[in-house]
């Protein structure tokens, strides 16, 4: 009898829980969410590069560029002003030096995105409560 490849349960389930913190999740707490998505996928491609697993230093260099691109769209700038101006110019830097650092495999470039990534992290935990939540709406 066969049970399947071993893990395949684990990661259904923690794909369904992230998929429920997501539902519930406010839009402060996505964030954090993405970035440290960001941080793990860098991470990720930092330890297949030190294995020499180009493909999957490639894979996961992919889509740590694809969850900054998705930060930075998400940005209001006619509303943020000048913080998120500057978290533009931030994610479109992480950006290309992610792009940098698949195309020249260097992890010093792995280590300086995963540290800016963290410090935005880190700022954005450090908001003050009532900036995380958002008001309540009133319906009726």
């Amino acid at each position: 009898m066969s049970y399947g490849k071993p893990g395949r349960g684990a990661k259904r389930y923690q794909s369904v829980g992230v998929a429920s913190g997501v539902m519930d999740a406010t839009p402060h707490r996505l964030v954090q969410m993405l970035l440290d998505g960001a941080v793990e996928k860098v991470s990720i491609a930092k330890g297949a590069l030190e294995r020499s697993d180009i493909p999957e230093k490639g894979k996961y260099i992919v889509w740590a560029v694809t969850i900054v691109e998705g930060l930075r769209a998400s940005l209001d700038l006619e509303r943020g002003g000048e913080i998120a101006a500057n978290l533009d110019s931030l994610y479109e830097y992480v950006g290309r030096r992610l792009t940098e650092a698949n195309l020249d495999n260097d992890p010093d470039i792995l280590v300086e995105v995963a540290d800016l990534l963290v410090e935005i992290r880190d700022a954005w935990d450090a908001m003050p409560d009532e900036v995380k939540v958002p008001p309540q709406s009133s319906t009726g």
